[in-house]
């Protein structure tokens, strides 16, 4: 058996050399192994094979080719700064690592479009964009570090999403290389178009199970004004929620509003030194990037104080606000520091539930006997409970589990949904089939046969 895996291991090598020039082919088990796995804890990776870093859609297409030919599972990776383990490897796949294929093709200000490959960093695309006095909305907390391809993996979210949305709505098309090696291409150019199926937005989510992504055409909105942004202080968690329910029911469109529970705070605090109220239950950040920001923060004020909030602090400058913001992205970092591992949950539910879910949650910290911080897109219902543990100890590692999953139970129970945007991976198959119920689960599955037929392309994930 072992001398069979070896020459299925030779032939693999030597076929992908026939289309690849050398140094896109790794080969070393100490270097493949660093490819192994995504930012996701608790999920199971295997040993790759080889890892494939291409350069051109016709290497994508040789790789796609050649693992048919010897039914090689192929497993897609972007920056791997996922959070579901969707980028982890399988026992002898290839990974395909796109991080190479980074140029932005074109922006065009006219038809507000941008065409991208899929290595291209979020902030480098949002930067380029800028020049041209256009802007590219979805900003995951990782926007530093995340590729576009990735993002579209995962239709990744982020702080704005509350008034811009979600990446899935800014994908016009894509090139995608399918499991048999052809390509596809979906979508389109224009501003409107609804010829036949909409097979875009089926890849956008699907985590490379469908098709490989090396190309996509991104719409752009024009640059707005810098955001102005102000903090207010609740009692509870409950204040900050109803506070969050009466500025969207006002039909105010803040461009951010983000929420912190105390322990989020205290982290944020201690890692960055960056002087938030640590008295405070529940911190609101909300920001306005309209042309009337000052009034529009006093609106969200008053509404603030009427729900209880014992301050309302605006931001004097964009500098100031502008610090509210790195708060809030640094709340990820700051909670992990807290203990050795953490599991980083992602359940949406609607706004009108949205004290429920974090009242729940603290329900189960406390039952569980955990540090759980929450940080959440409080204008779209999305929260990340953070579970916070020491992997070393077993019975603390049980419990976080479990939480982890009674987190997600809570979240269905309230009519929302286990991943607003890092998506299903391995971390979530179990509740993938839960939520979907067997009906939906069998029709996702035939989507997936009518793609690839043989399960090569990111085998065990999603379901």
């Amino acid at each position: 058996m072992d001398d069979d895996l070896s020459d299925l291991s030779a032939r693999l090598r030597a076929s992908l050399l026939e289309g690849l020039p050398t140094e896109a082919l790794l080969t070393d088990p100490q270097v493949t192994a660093s490819y192994a796995t995504d930012m996701a804890s608790f999920c199971a990776a295997g040993t790759p094979a080889v890892v494939v870093l291409p350069r051109t859609v016709e290497q994508v297409q040789h790789v796609m080719r050649t693992a048919t030919a010897l039914r090689i599972p192929v497993v897609p990776q972007g920056a791997r700064t996922g959070l579901s383990g969707g980028a982890n490897a399988s026992d002898g796949c290839i990974v395909l690592s796109l991080v190479k294929m980074d140029r932005i093709l074109e922006v065009s200000a006219v038809d507000r479009i941008a065409v991208v490959e899929p290595g291209v960093v979020n902030a480098a695309l949002s930067r380029a964009v800028a020049e041209q006095g256009l802007s590219y909305p979805p900003d995951p907390s990782s926007w530093e570090q995340c590729t576009i391809g990735g993002n579209i993996g995962t239709a990744s979210g982020g702080l704005c999403c509350v008034k811009y949305g979600v990446t899935a709505e800014y994908v016009l098309g894509l090139d995608v290389v399918l499991a048999d090696g052809r390509l596809l291409r979906t979508g389109r150019r224009t501003a409107k178009g609804v010829a036949g199926y909409d097979l875009t937005r089926l890849f956008v989510g699907s985590e490379g199970s469908l098709g490989i992504v090396v190309q996509a055409v991104l719409a752009l909105k024009p640059a707005p004004p810098r955001q102005l942004a102000l903090a207010a202080e609740f009692p509870s968690v409950a204040a900050a929620c109803e506070a969050v329910c009466a500025v969207m029911e006002a039909g105010l469109t803040p461009s951010l509003l983000e929420l912190m529970d105390r322990t989020t705070v205290h982290a944020v605090n201690a890692l960055g030194k960056m002087g938030l109220p640590e008295a405070t239950e529940a911190l609101l950040l909300a920001a306005f990037d309209t042309p009337h920001a000052p009034e529009d923060l006093a609106a969200v004020g008053e509404l603030c104080t009427a729900a209880g909030a014992t301050a309302v602090v605006p931001a004097e400058d964009q500098a100031e606000s502008e610090l509210l913001l790195q708060a809030r992205r640094m709340a990820f970092p700051a909670l992990e520091a807290l203990r050795p591992a953490t599991m980083i949950d992602d359940v949406c539910v609607p706004r009108s539930r949205l004290g429920e879910m974090l009242d729940g949650t603290a329900a189960i910290a406390r039952a569980q006997g955990l540090l759980i911080g929450v940080c959440a897109h409080a204008g779209d219902g999305n929260t990340h409970p953070i579970v916070c543990f020491d992997p070393a100890d077993e019975d603390e590692t049980r419990r976080a589990r479990e939480s982890f999953g009674e987190i997600m139970g809570l979240g269905l129970s309230l009519g929302g949904t286990i991943t607003g945007e890092h998506g299903v991976g391995v971390l979530k198959k179990e509740w993938l089939a839960r939520e979907l119920g067997p009906v939906g689960l069998e029709m996702q599955r035939a989507v997936k046969q009518a793609f690839d037929p043989l399960g090569l392309l990111n085998p065990g994930k999603l379901f």
